[in-house]
C-alpha cells in the first residue's frame, strides 16, 4: 500500500511511519527527510498519487502567551489542513481514503466518564478551535470530492519520547522529582502510538469519527507506578490535604504553578469511550500498561 503522511518527524508520526515500514511511505512536510518539502501553512504541496492519505501534522502541547501563537495554530492545524486538501484535489486519481489525526480536545471537557462521538465539540482554546474547523473541512471536503473520510480523536498518546504532560510524568520520575498527589485514583483515557499505527491500513475505504482508547483507562497511580517499575524507581506521594493546603496558598501567590485549578484537575477522570471503532473498526488495542514508555 501506498501511504502518503504529514507530521512524519513529529512524535505520533515518526511511529507511524517506523510502524507502517512495510508499506510505501510518502512524507510531506519541511523536515530535510520528508519526501515532499512544504510548509503546508503556507503553500499548497504538490504531491504524487497513493492509497490513503493520513494528515498527522499539527501543531499541540503549547500553551500560547500572545494572539500571534494562538494564530499559529489556525496557520498550522486549520490553514495547513486546507492546503493539503488542495493539493490532493490537483492529483489525476484520488486516494481511496483520507485518515485525519484529530483530538478529544474537541469536545471542550475536563471530566466526565465514557464521553462518546456524539458529544457536542465545545473545545474553545486555540488548539481545540483550529482542530474542530479542521475537521469541518475535512468532512465538507470528503463529501464533495467522494473520497472516504475517517477522523480518529485521539486521548493522551503513549509511546517513547512522548511530549506534553506524559513526557513530564517520565522525566520527572527519572531525576527522582516526580511527585504523586493524594492517590492518584483519578482515570484517564490513552492510547499506545502503535496501535494508532497499525490502524491505518484498515482504514481505506472507511468513513467516520472515532475515538481511540487503550479500553483500559487507567489511573494515574497505574500510570506512573507502571512507569516507575520500569525505570526501578520508588514513587513519592503527597497526601490530598497536603496538597489542598498548597493549592490554596498557590491561588494567593501570582503565577504560582500549583494552586486549586490545578489540584482539582488531577482528582477528576475524563474517560472517553471507543465502542464505536470496537464495533465498525474491529478496533483491538493493547494496554497502555504494557508498552514502551522510553
Amino acid at each position: 500500500m501506498k501511504i502518503l503522511m504529514t507530521g512524519a518527524s513529529g512524535f505520533l508520526g515518526g511511529i507511524m511511519k517506523s510502524t507502517l515500514k512495510t508499506h510505501e511511505i510518502i512524507t510531506v512536510g519541511r523536515h530535510p527527510a520528508d519526501s515532499i518539502s512544504c510548509d503546508l501553512s503556507l503553500a499548497v504541496p504538490r504531491l504524487v498519487e497513493s492509497d490513503i492519505v493520513v494528515h498527522a501534522a499539527g501543531k499541540a502541547h503549547v500553551i500560547p502567551k500572545d494572539q500571534s501563537e494562538e494564530q499559529a495554530f489556525f496557520d498550522v492545524n486549520l490553514e495547513g489542513t486546507k492546503n493539503l486538501l488542495k493539493g490532493i484535489s490537483l492529483l489525476e486519481s484520488l486516494p481511496a481514503g483520507f485518515v485525519f489525526i484529530s483530538t478529544v480536545a474537541v469536545y471542550g471537557v475536563e471530566t466526565g466518564a465514557l464521553i462518546s462521538e456524539d458529544q457536542p465539540l465545545m473545545g474553545n482554546t486555540p488548539y481545540a478551535l483550529s482542530k474542530i474547523k479542521a475537521e469541518q473541512e475535512v468532512l465538507s471536503w470528503g463529501e464533495s470530492s467522494g473520497v472516504p473520510v475517517t477522523i480518529l480523536r485521539l486521548p493522551l498518546v503513549v509511546g517513547p519520547d512522548a511530549p506534553g504532560n506524559l513526557g513530564a510524568m517520565v522525566r520527572h520520575l527519572r531525576r527522582g522529582t516526580y511527585l504523586r498527589i493524594g492517590d492518584g485514583a483519578a482515570r484517564r483515557s490513552m492510547v499506545l502510538a502503535v496501535d494508532v499505527a497499525r490502524l491505518i491500513p484498515t482504514l481505506i475505504c472507511k468513513t467516520g469519527i472515532y475515538n481511540l482508547t487503550d479500553r483500559m483507562n487507567p489511573s494515574i497511580a497505574e500510570l506512573d507506578s507502571a512507569i516507575a517499575a520500569e525505570m526501578h524507581k520508588k514513587i513519592f506521594v503527597i497526601p490530598s490535604f497536603v496538597a489542598s493546603f498548597l493549592a490554596k496558598l498557590g491561588d494567593v501567590i501570582p503565577r504560582s504553578p500549583f494552586n486549586t485549578y490545578r489540584f482539582d484537575k488531577l482528582r477528576q477522570s475524563l474517560t472517553f469511550t471507543d465502542e464505536k471503532a470496537v464495533r465498525e473498526l474491529d478496533w483491538a488495542p493493547e494496554s497502555v500498561l504494557s508498552g514502551d514508555f522510553f
